[in-house]
């Protein structure tokens, strides 16, 4: 699946295992190169079952598609939903929660969750990178699954904000790809309900102060969607209406929050017209909204070579507009 050469990864690899820090691994492994430690602190969504659960549960595994020193490792059947945490040295008081892609078939963790994690921690972020559940493994009402998975995450860390040293009112999210569906799905479905409430704390908001869906699916309408991820979304044959239920810019409203969006022209797998659509609704909503578009980089913002660098600074753009927001470099 292109979705996934784009950024180390080959779904037809699939037959494998799926994740260090998952059933796959433990203990923390070794980062690639500068990286530090993968984090050995997780926090569990749900206790016991997950909501909807089919009746035999998928078993979480694996897919190891780079190297001893480079990791890139896909993970599916995640049956037990939750965040690893990255806390930093010197924390700002704000925190991240980071939603890999995958297509909505696996979750990029490497790539897009624990490489991003340790930058953004170098940085002051207390950072969450989230294993949401695949809606296409079993689960009832598969549209809502990862959605639910995002708001009760930012439940939890709002209601345990002390323990972390979060400020409760500074916390955001950055999703990439399908993961960027996720986080702006969050963004403009933050307060639909998509789980029974089972604690105090799902009684808090699930909104965060800002969101970054970054080089993101959001569309699930033709021409604009990515069909592997509609599919796995939503299903085969979705009308009309579950489509624009679950495309963020149809579900912009002026609650949303504050966006940063970042998409290479040049990408081939998710159309930029996504990114587009969503910052016309942003705009039309009255939302304040940072938009980076790119000449070249792909889907990933990473293509090598002097063409590709300015992409690859996304990062460094994101950071100084989050602390203009507020949720500071510290």
């Amino acid at each position: 699946m292109r979705l996934l050469n784009r950024r180390e990864t080959l779904l037809a690899a699939s037959a494998g295992g799926l994740l260090g820090g998952a059933a796959a691994a433990a203990s923390p492994v070794a980062a690639p190169g500068a990286w530090p430690a993968y984090p050995a602190e997780e926090i569990a969504l749900w206790p016991g079952t997950p909501p909807g659960a089919p009746a035999v549960l998928p078993v979480e595994q694996v897919i190891e598609t780079g190297t001893a020193a480079h990791h890139g490792r896909m993970v599916k059947g995640i049956a037990r939903p939750r965040m690893k945490l990255f806390r930093p040295a010197k924390p700002n008081g704000a925190a991240l929660l980071v939603m890999p892609g995958g297509g909505y078939s696996v979750i990029v963790i490497d790539v897009e969750g624990y490489q991003i994690g340790p930058w953004l921690s170098a940085r002051g972020w207390t950072v969450f990178v989230l294993y949401y559940r695949l809606p296409g493994e079993g689960w009832a009402g598969r549209a809502d699954v990862p959605l639910a998975d995002a708001q009760r995450a930012m439940r939890l860390i709002r209601a345990r904000a002390r323990d972390y040293g979060v400020d409760p009112e500074k916390i955001g999210a950055l999703g990439f790809s399908a993961g960027g569906h996720v986080c702006g799905d969050l963004a403009t479905r933050f307060a639909t309900p998509v789980y029974a409430p089972i604690e105090p704390a799902d009684r808090l908001s699930a909104r965060p102060a800002l969101a970054a869906p970054i080089y993101a699916v959001q569309s699930m309408q033709a021409p604009l969607a990515h069909g592997g991820s509609r599919d796995m979304l939503l299903g085969p044959d979705p009308s009309p209406a579950l489509e624009a239920a679950h495309s963020p810019a149809r579900n912009v409203t002026p609650a949303t929050p504050p966006c940063f969006l970042a998409h290479a022209e040049d990408d081939r797998t998710v159309s930029v017209e996504n990114s587009l659509e969503m910052r016309a609704a942003l705009k039309a909503a009255g939302v304040k909204v940072e938009t980076h578009l790119f000449t070249a980089g792909g889907h990933g913002l990473g293509l090598p070579g002097p063409i590709g660098a300015p992409a690859r600074n996304w990062r460094t753009l994101f950071a100084l507009w989050a602390q203009a927001q507020g949720l500071g470099l510290g």
